[in-house]
């Protein structure tokens, strides 16, 4: 049976190459270091989702996102400023910034900035932005319970986050910063 960490603890298990679940603001995702292609590359097998599609970072504020956010003019920065923080995604260009195991094929990356105060307490705890993706497997329905993620990985994950998805009902719109073309709706 998985166990529910603490916040810190949760934390401390990602410096150790960690893959966590956690609650987001619709659903429960996965977390780990972005800059750790082992624990990148093992969220992606578990979840079978191929490394060429990318990944969503999370941060817990704008301020963790600074160096990804380099480049962008400043009408892009208060469209971001205003949807944050909150359930909106945007790619945004990496210039090279972020790891190929990361973005993907892609030269965007996936940002956002959440309002769950468990995904901002974690990332806050862990210092920077960390990976997120719904916590399911390519093609199964993404997780509202925390039953639901122990049903898909059971003892695989290294930790789950305590605490309960927010108020959503769907992972978050995802928008190219650049067009503002809906990727996702």
């Amino acid at each position: 049976m998985q166990t529910t960490f603490r916040v810190q603890s949760v934390a401390d298990i990602l410096g150790l190459g960690g893959v966590v679940a956690c609650p987001t603001e619709a659903v429960w995702g996965l977390s780990c270091n972005p800059l750790d292609a082992e624990a990148v590359l093992r969220l992606l097998e578990l979840k079978q989702r191929p490394v060429e599609k990318g990944l969503i970072i999370v941060a817990a504020d704008i301020g963790q996102l600074e160096g990804l956010l380099a480049g962008i003019t400043p009408a892009q920065r208060k469209k971001l400023e205003a949807s944050w923080p909150g359930p909106n995604t945007w790619l945004v260009p990496h210039q090279g910034r972020i790891p190929q195991w990361v973005s993907g094929q892609h030269d965007t990356v996936a940002v956002r900035v959440s309002s769950h105060p468990v995904v901002q307490a974690l990332c806050q705890a862990w210092g920077a932005p960390l990976i997120s993706t719904s916590a399911n497997p390519a093609g199964k329905q993404a997780p509202r319970r925390r039953f639901q993620v122990v049903r898909y990985f059971g003892g695989t994950l290294d930790a789950i986050a305590p605490g309960e998805t927010g108020p959503g009902t769907r992972p978050s719109v995802i928008r190219d910063l650049a067009t503002d073309r809906v990727i996702r709706a």
